[in-house]
């Protein structure tokens, strides 16, 4: 199926299947529902990353006492 004009495959499976009025609680539910299954996506892929690059806990310390910016040209 082709996007059309900046609608994503999801966004028109998602108008088919709701072109039905919900409840409040319905939408919130959900809404629930899509949060949990795109943030145990992102979890499963940091995992993959996790262990095909062998970070450990020590490379999170590591990270987070990095200092990446740089000076400004104002």
């Amino acid at each position: 199926m082709e996007a059309v004009k900046g609608l994503t495959n999801l966004q028109l499976e998602l108008l088919k299947m709701f072109s039905i009025p919900l409840k409040e609680d319905q939408l919130k539910e959900i809404k629930a529902l899509l949060s949990r299954y795109f943030a145990e996506k992102a979890t499963e892929e940091m995992d993959a990353l996790w262990d095909a690059n062998n970070w450990s806990d020590e490379t999170m310390r590591e990270w987070a006492q990095e200092h990446m910016r740089t000076k400004s040209k104002h």
